[in-house]
């Protein structure tokens, strides 16, 4: 974890592990005080850790197969490779009061967890395959939830009107799965990131009805291409007729990693750019007519820059460490909510993933460079693998080597 409150001089404070994790942590998200850290791997269990960088204790453990009774029929415990309940976790968040935690799980479910209770309230089991990612709706409301899932659909949940566990409405129109979702906090727009190269804009007045949703038949119009290891065609693209999306995003590569997208902070931008991380190591702004305003380039920004890390082996350093070959993912990037500064998060095809911040260029976003008291921020770090964090003061001595 850092301290941004100089968003030009992070601060290293505290590492937190996750015990018997398994293969990398898969999501963090902070509480809304800033006060606590949950994190997931592919497990069924979160950790949940305190931001306090005096306090040492070990992470709690929260078990999100301890079902309560009214949570769904299907919420039974069982057994599987992936834990007791037969899930892994691939993405996190709290609600905006803090209380709940939701999750997307690799057995095709969104759950609810209560934090006050220590169970798992909700459990949703409409989508067909992993649900990658997932979000509440309103920071104001716990009621409206968002998932977005490798069956291609992006799909809204009223826990208002849940009497036959069926979803609200579903966005149609990616043709591969999707990577993430983020919602504006309006009621009204939503973002998703897709494996077909393209990122949507939604409105909830366009959502299709369920009862429409099941004659339509999505299967037809994907290639199911590897997204980790294989590029993407654009001839193998086949349309979906059935796209309800306002604004569809193009230009940046969804490879290797589930990639993340982000509205533009609403304090300082007004929310009119949207932006993603891309496989070609650049973050991707758009403006909110699809066209692209510019792009900030993480692969340049971290040429040569990271320390060989004494328990990493990979000729790739031998290569790298010139300049030459050198290949960054940005997995994700958060843009600071006053500062014209955005972090990129570099992804698995690095040596030794760490955060970026790369100052946006004055030339393309002049309004951005408003100088406002800045808030006390943690930058939610997500790590691909990786157990150790450097602090500054050792990463400029292994650069001195």
């Amino acid at each position: 974890m850092y301290d941004t409150s100089n968003p030009y001089e992070w601060k290293y404070f505290k590492t937190v592990d996750y015990p018997f994790g398994q293969w990398t942590i898969t999501d963090a998200t902070l509480s809304p005080d800033n006060r606590w850290l949950a994190y997931s791997s592919i497990r069924h269990m979160v950790c949940l850790a305190p931001t306090d960088p005096s306090d040492t204790s070990d992470p709690i453990l929260l078990d999100f197969t301890n079902f309560a009774a009214s949570a769904s029929a299907s919420a039974r415990r069982a057994s599987s490779h992936w834990g007791r309940a037969g899930f892994g976790i691939w993405s996190l968040r709290f609600s905006g009061d803090g209380r709940e935690i939701v999750a997307g799980t690799s057995d095709h479910t969104v759950v609810v967890y209560d934090l006050e209770t220590r169970q798992s309230v909700l459990k949703l089991a409409n989508h067909e395959d992993d649900v990658n990612a997932v979000c509440f709706g309103d920071v104001s409301s716990p009621h409206i939830l968002y998932s977005g899932s490798d069956d291609q659909t992006l799909r809204v949940w009223d826990r208002r009107s849940m009497g036959d566990r069926r979803e609200a409405g579903v966005f149609v129109g990616h043709t591969e799965g999707l990577t993430y979702v983020d919602s504006k906090g309006d009621g009204r727009y939503v973002l998703s990131n897709g494996k077909d190269q393209q990122m949507k804009l939604w409105d909830l007045r366009k959502m299709m009805s369920p009862n429409i949703f099941k004659n339509v038949n999505l299967r037809r119009y994907a290639t199911n291409f590897d997204y980790r290891f294989n590029s993407y065609d654009p001839m193998d693209y086949t349309p979906n007729p059935h796209d309800c999306s306002v604004v569809t995003f193009r230009g940046h590569s969804v490879l290797k990693t589930l990639i993340r997208c982000h509205f533009s902070p609403a304090g300082s931008t007004n929310s009119r750019y949207v932006y993603s991380g891309s496989e070609d190591g650049s973050v991707w702004i758009w403006n909110m007519d699809g066209t692209v305003k510019g792009k900030v380039d993480v692969s340049k920004a971290t040429l040569g820059t990271r320390p060989r890390h004494p328990d990493v082996v990979s000729f790739g350093y031998e290569l790298n460490r010139h300049g030459s070959g050198w290949k960054t993912c940005v997995r994700d990037a958060s843009w600071h909510p006053y500062a014209p500064v955005l972090a990129g998060k570099s992804g698995p095809n690095t040596p030794l993933p760490r955060p970026t911040p790369c100052t946006l260029p004055r030339r393309v976003f002049p309004s951005s460079t408003d100088h406002l008291p800045l808030l006390s921020n943690i930058l939610e770090w997500l790590g691909h693998g990786q157990r150790h964090c450097l602090p500054p003061q050792l990463e400029r001595w292994h650069r001195r080597r």
